[in-house]
């Protein structure tokens, strides 16, 4: 017996709907939720299976979804949280070609005195790791976080390349904006993108909203094809398993990685890694970028390019496969696949995916509870993308 989806779809967009019961009954989905908008009107909104995946805290998935279930969204938090500073550059807080150390002049030291702020953002910092990786408990203090990546040397030469900083992008981003608000990047997005768009999401999750909040966990399915497939290039292969290389020690900057599950970690604001969000709130988020929802718009049409434009592309020094980013967000390409070449959005490790599409006037959400070993690509959003493509092509 397949499984109860639950839930609406707008004439037009069953496709979706389609997918996502295929997702339960083939790609080893266990708990989890699709929303689409499209010129700021959601059209899908669906959700189905369990609320937790078991874990040995006695948890026994068996609590079914709700509409409002969040989930922790992994590295899909970094593109909500790459509104904020491009935001405070929109309203003329925040030079994006300026020093980091401009603003933060701890930063300067061992000749980091050249990267800029869209460095942070567009993954050309040359800080991706940490050379002494903080503790668990020393991550659930943000400013130790940043007090590390300030006295922490360039891998490379800033600027010049550009690689994944999976863990350190949260600690430096959060510690700018503080720098130039007096308040971290949680903080902020709660009254200035929350509120005004009434999104379930989370950087720093308050106890109220902890019961809506699943437990998330490991989950066999089809291994994933594209840049992150199966069977990835050799080098990948290496660069994954050698502790020295740059890609293990980068994912590596807090070790052993703290519990997703821990309501401490939770708690905390890390912008890399744990934002929690229902889908409908990465969807919605992502609409208010390209259009108006409910007469809230957030990002102007010249932020939205801003946003888009590449600003690094080719091998990934940490990722190793060839990687697009521009100003906070990965761009439509073989290692982050999105709607049309014009879509821009982040995609969380294990699952989750939010985008948008200004030329179709897309913005999509996937939260899932199930996390699988994709970084980049997971086979269950891709088959929604390809949903969503199809529909459109009616």
């Amino acid at each position: 017996m397949g499984v109860e989806v639950h839930g609406t779809v707008t004439e037009g967009f069953e496709p979706v709907g389609e997918a996502f019961a295929r997702n339960f009954e083939r790609l080893g989905d266990r708990g989890a939720a699709v929303a689409v908008y499209r010129n700021g009107r959601r059209v899908v909104d669906l959700w189905a299976g369990v609320k937790n995946i078991e874990g040995t805290d006695g948890t026994d998935g068996t609590e079914p979804w709700q509409r409002g279930t969040a989930q922790i969204v992994r590295s899909a938090t970094k593109g909500v949280a790459a509104a904020v500073p491009l935001l405070l550059h929109q309203h003329g807080a925040l030079d994006l070609d300026a020093p980091v150390g401009h603003y933060w002049p701890e930063f300067k030291a061992h000749g980091k005195e050249r990267v800029l702020v869209r460095h942070v953002l567009n993954h050309r910092a040359g800080i991706p790791l940490l050379d002494r990786p903080l503790t668990p408990t020393e991550a659930l203090d943000p400013l130790r976080g940043a007090e590390a990546v300030a006295a922490q040397a360039p891998v490379w030469e800033p600027g010049t390349d550009h690689g994944y900083h999976a863990l350190t992008y949260g600690w430096l981003l959060d510690e700018l904006v503080r720098r130039v608000t007096g308040r971290g990047a949680g903080e902020w997005i709660v009254d200035r993108i929350a509120a005004p768009l009434g999104l379930d999401f989370w950087l720093g999750l308050p106890d109220a909203e902890a019961g809506r909040v699943g437990r998330v966990g490991p989950v066999e399915g089809p291994e994933p094809s594209g840049a992150l497939r199966a069977r990835p290039k050799r080098s990948v292969t290496a660069a994954y398993g050698d502790p020295s290389s740059v890609t293990r020690r980068a994912f590596a900057a807090i070790s052993p990685f703290p519990d997703p599950n821990d309501p401490a970690f939770r708690a905390v604001a890390q912008p890399a890694a744990n934002g929690i969000a229902t889908a409908d709130g990465l969807a919605r988020f992502y609409a208010s970028l390209i259009g108006r929802v409910d007469g809230v718009r957030l990002f102007d049409p010249a932020t939205v390019e801003r946003a888009r434009a590449e600003e690094s592309a080719g091998p990934d020094r940490v990722l190793i496969v060839g990687t697009r980013f521009g100003l906070g967000y990965m761009l439509h390409g073989s290692a982050s696949p999105f709607l049309t070449p014009g879509s821009f959005g982040h995609p969380g490790r294990g699952g989750s995916l939010g985008f948008a599409d200004p030329e179709t006037g897309i913005a999509f959400g996937y939260v899932t509870n199930g996390f699988r070993t994709t970084v980049t690509s997971d086979p269950r959003a891709q088959a929604l993308v390809r949903a969503v493509r199809s529909a459109l092509a009616g």
